[in-house]
């Protein structure tokens, strides 16, 4: 097959019905009726000799050989439209839309306030959260469908890059009036009331040692540092009661509240939830490892100067999150 011949706005189509899975959405993105996007298909399968897209429901599922071609040919015109040149970037008028993965902690502590930000600098811009505990996410970030994830990452692919946000600790939390809220908690402590713990999959997912890999790209699952826990009531020839494990952080202050439960978070989401009064944030009574919140993307984003600016607006925010837990 000769490139000579291929008409590049195929490529187009076939990111469109490839990310939408729906020929009338993917017609809505490049301004072309149904009927326009069957005849690009038609002609892009007949040039791939393959059938690329099967319809199945009110859908389109790509075959082996689409999504073999998806991530090459993305990347290919990601870096033809960097090659022929972006227009300059202005936060203050640009209606760019970025896409991030993250989770509902993460949501609270650095996107809530990035937002307020962007508001008065860039009030056009708009921010689309997704889940960051998504068992394909690394495959988004190829994809070019997710431009940028936020998380604990114990591995990161040379082809996707990363910067560092914040570093962090753990702390405990529990409900205003706890048998254990007008002292300094101690380790006996958490041997004796139950626990709640974050964790966003487990080895049914994939899970070892706490990480989730996919991709070469190991993100955390379990939000506390079990090892650490577990060896510090060894000592005591005692173990940890994990009474529930729930996988939004959003949910703690209900399950503390009326129980004597305890809870290992993140610091800067116990600083969060503390904030309502009905929370009270004590520290560790054991040594754990910290935590290291980094932003990850793809290589090719590097250049684009709306991606730069993105990145160093969420770096801004972070770190005056972590400066407030000092």
């Amino acid at each position: 097959m000769s490139i000579g011949r291929t008409d590049l706005n195929l490529l187009r189509v076939f990111e469109a019905v490839y990310e939408d899975r729906n020929l009338v959405l993917a017609g809505k993105r490049l301004h072309l009726t149904q009927s326009a996007v069957s005849h690009a298909l038609r002609r892009l399968r007949e040039l791939v000799g393959d059938e690329l897209f099967i319809r199945m429901g009110k859908g389109m599922v790509p075959t082996g050989r689409a999504t073999a071609m998806a991530p090459i040919l993305l990347d290919a015109l990601r870096r033809i439209e960097y090659a022929l040149g972006v227009e300059p970037f202005s936060p203050d008028i640009s209606r760019r839309r970025f896409v991030i993965a993250a989770n509902d902690h993460i949501t609270a502590v650095i996107l809530a306030p990035l937002s307020r930000t962007l508001q008065k600098v860039a009030p056009h811009v708009d921010l689309i959260i997704r889940p960051s505990t998504r068992l394909d996410l690394a495959e988004q970030i190829d994809l070019g469908r997710i431009d940028l994830a936020i998380g604990i990452f114990s591995e990161v692919p040379p082809r996707l890059h990363s910067q560092t946000l914040m570093s962090q600790g753990e702390s405990i939390l529990m409900r205003k009036g706890h048998p254990a809220s007008r002292r300094k908690l101690k380790l006996q402590d958490l041997a004796k009331y139950p626990l709640v713990t974050l964790s966003v999959g487990g080895q049914e997912e994939g899970a070892v040692g706490g990480f989730i890999v996919e991709r070469g790209l190991a993100r955390q699952s379990e939000m506390f540092d079990r090892r650490a826990l577990e060896a510090a009531l060894l000592n005591l020839n005692e173990a940890p009661r994990i009474r529930v494990t729930v996988p939004h952080s959003l949910a703690i202050p209900a399950l503390l509240h009326e129980t004597n439960m305890l809870s290992i978070v993140p610091a800067s989401l116990a600083v969060a939830l503390a904030k309502s009064g009905d929370l009270i944030r004590r520290d560790l009574p054991y040594p754990s490892a910290g935590e290291v919140l980094r932003a990850v993307w793809h290589g090719r984003e590097d250049d684009d100067a709306g991606h730069a600016w993105l990145r160093e607006m969420i770096a801004e925010t972070a770190r005056a999150a972590e400066a407030a837990l000092m």
